[in-house]
């Protein structure tokens, strides 16, 4: 049975600065308020609680930081994940801070413990001297490891960028379009070149650029990439400024995408190119919110690690304050 993971409308991803305690409150009620709608009471009341620890957490130990929340949908199903991102002191020996009754600042020390008990799933990356990613997922799990951050440029409600990703289990599909500019406008382009992906999303990549191209000529246009995982076989084609790279432990390899505008006249017919992924590595798409100038040689512990993490380093460590921001992480 095919698996979906789609965004839901800008209301299902959302981000908190946590930068003093009134903040903390509030992520809590967002993060209930989404679980509500979503699960029964008890599993709500456990995503409020995790909520409320992370971002406490996140105060007291790292000077603040972010709080992501967002749903995944599977096939009817839900996935609710909040994600902590701090540049904070880091920690030395993970499992024993994680352990209950550790503590540094006088807590009673149960909160990573009791964030892994409570949640489905559960990841954790801390780097002395760089700082702490915590992923914490509710519901039923996605048949695809994958990780993805979507958010507005700050000062922005809708956010110009819009991706989508199906998998039928052995093979996956996703798209990533950057619409031209930033707000509504830009976010009607990328709805637009998105909802056509999600008619035929099995098409080879190029087909997917040239209907989305078509559908997108009546918006502003956009940037645009498209990809089909199919064993360690990756097809992709992509037109502007949206980067996608197949990144190992070893080696990385940029996938090609051609100058121009998805929808505009005078761009290009769009172009298909074929890479071989090695087993362990991930396939990274992300939009020019996202400085290019990353890369993961020096951090070969993500790859033991859920895509969301990197997702989330990647966002944290490159991200633009100044334009709509979009990590999407296959692994």
């Amino acid at each position: 049975m095919e698996a979906l993971a789609k965004p839901r409308g800008q209301s299902t991803h959302l981000r908190y600065v946590i930068d003093d305690d009134s903040k903390v409150g509030e992520a809590r009620r967002a993060a209930q308020a989404m679980a509500n709608f979503e699960f029964d009471a008890t599993t709500a009341g456990r995503v409020a609680i995790v909520a409320t620890e992370l971002a406490n957490n996140l105060i007291r130990h790292a000077g603040g930081g972010e709080l992501l929340i967002q749903t995944l949908g599977t096939n009817g199903t839900t996935t609710v994940e909040i994600l902590a991102l701090d540049r904070g002191p880091g920690m030395s020996d993970v499992e024993r801070c994680m352990a209950d009754g550790y503590s540094t600042r006088g807590t009673p020390g149960t909160g990573l413990g009791a964030v892994k008990r409570l949640a489905d799933e559960f990841d954790i990356l801390s780097t002395p001297g760089e700082g702490t990613v915590v992923m914490a997922r509710f519901g039923t799990g996605l048949e695809t490891r994958f990780g993805v951050i979507c958010v507005p440029m700050t000062g922005e409600i809708e956010c110009g960028d819009a991706w989508h990703l199906v998998s039928d289990g052995t093979r996956t599909a996703a798209v990533l379009i950057d619409g031209l500019g930033h707000g509504a406008f830009a976010a009607e382009a990328a709805r637009t070149g998105v909802n056509t992906f999600m008619d035929s999303p099995w098409l080879a990549p190029h087909l997917v650029m040239e209907s989305a191209g078509r559908s997108m000529s009546k918006t502003r246009g956009g940037a645009a990439a498209s990809a089909f995982l199919d064993g360690d076989a990756v097809s992709y084609s992509g037109v502007g400024n949206i980067s996608g790279v197949v990144v190992g432990r070893d080696k990385s390899q940029g996938m090609v995408s051609h100058a121009g505008t998805l929808g505009m006249p005078g761009t290009r017919r769009p172009q298909q190119f074929e890479y071989v992924r090695t087993p362990g590595s991930f396939v990274v798409m992300h939009s020019d919110g996202v400085s290019a100038r990353w890369n993961l040689r020096d951090r070969a512990a993500l790859f033991a690690h859920h895509p969301a993490l990197t997702a989330a380093v990647i966002y944290r460590d490159h991200g633009r304050d100044r334009d709509d921001a979009t990590v999407l992480v296959i692994g």
